[in-house]
C-alpha cells in the first residue's frame, strides 16, 4: 500500500496520558494517517455518535468519565463502527484483562508501556486485515 492510498485514512486514539497521546499521534501520522485526539471518555463518546467512522481506533482502557469497554460498547453499537479496528492500550497485562478487550469487541490488545514498532506491524496488520 503506498503512502497516497493511506493519506486520507483517519485513526482516532483516545488516550488522556498527553504524552502518550503525542507518541501515537507522530507514530501514525508517519504511517500516513490523519489523527483525531480525544483525551477523555465523554470527548470519544462525541466523537463516536457524531462522526463518520475512523479505518483504526487506538484506545487507552482507563479514561476519565468513560472507560475503554464502555466505549468499545458503544462504538460496536453504532452503526458503520461494529468492523472498524480497535487496538486497545492499557498499563493492564493480566490474561482476564485480555480476555475482557477481546471479549467485548476489541480487535488487539497491547500492554503499556509498548514498543512503537510493534505497534506500527499491529497497525499494519489490523488495517490490511480490512481489506
Amino acid at each position: 500500500m503506498n503512502a497516497s492510498a493511506i493519506s486520507h485514512r483517519t485513526a482516532l486514539v483516545v488516550e488522556d496520558e498527553e504524552q502518550i497521546a503525542y507518541l501515537l499521534r507522530f507514530i501514525l501520522e508517519r504511517e500516513g494517517y490523519k489523527v483525531e485526539l480525544a483525551s477523555d471518555g465523554q470527548v470519544a463518546q462525541d466523537r463516536i455518535l457524531n462522526g463518520a467512522p475512523p479505518v483504526l481506533v487506538v484506545l487507552d482502557v482507563m479514561l476519565p468519565f468513560m472507560d475503554g469497554y464502555q466505549l468499545l460498547a458503544v462504538m460496536r453499537a453504532q452503526a458503520g463502527w461494529q468492523s472498524v479496528p480497535v487496538l486497545m492500550l492499557t498499563a493492564k497485562s493480566q490474561g482476564k484483562d485480555i480476555d475482557r478487550a477481546i471479549g467485548s469487541g476489541a480487535t488487539d490488545y497491547m500492554v503499556k508501556p509498548f514498543k512503537p514498532d510493534e505497534l506500527r506491524v499491529r497497525i499494519r496488520r489490523l488495517v490490511k486485515e480490512l481489506g
